[in-house]
């Protein structure tokens, strides 16, 4: 059976999908790592196929490096304080995402250096 059953991908509604794209973000909470792949493999095995999925993976993966950037440059000025409010930040953008996402809305991370133009 392919991933991909009347357009949609993985087998869930195009909005749920993207917003569960957006959310993967999270997981690695759970599993360290995983936050970083989940989205990748989601975006990568689906984004010539669905419609949308490429445009909100390549927000997320922009998001992704911007972010590693930012996180780099805080934590080395700021310190620990400074890395954690830009967790934050994170957290709070990744739920705007998700939820936009469900909307379906392609909705840009504040702050994101554009690497992939949609």
């Amino acid at each position: 059976m392919s991933e991909m059953s009347n357009n949609k991908p993985w087998n869930l509604e195009l909005n749920s999908f993207c917003m569960l794209m957006h959310l993967s973000q999270l997981s690695g909470i759970l599993i360290p790592g995983l936050g970083l792949f989940m989205p990748i493999i989601m975006w990568a095995t689906t984004k010539d196929s669905a419609k949308g999925v490429d445009e909100h993976g390549k927000i997320i993966l922009n998001w992704m490096l911007s972010f590693v950037i930012y996180l780099i440059a805080i934590f080395w000025f700021f310190g620990i304080f400074g890395a954690l409010g830009l967790l934050v930040y994170n957290f709070v953008f990744i739920i705007i995402g998700a939820v936009q996402a469900n909307k379906g809305v392609s909705w840009r991370y504040p702050l994101s250096i554009p690497f992939f133009r949609s």
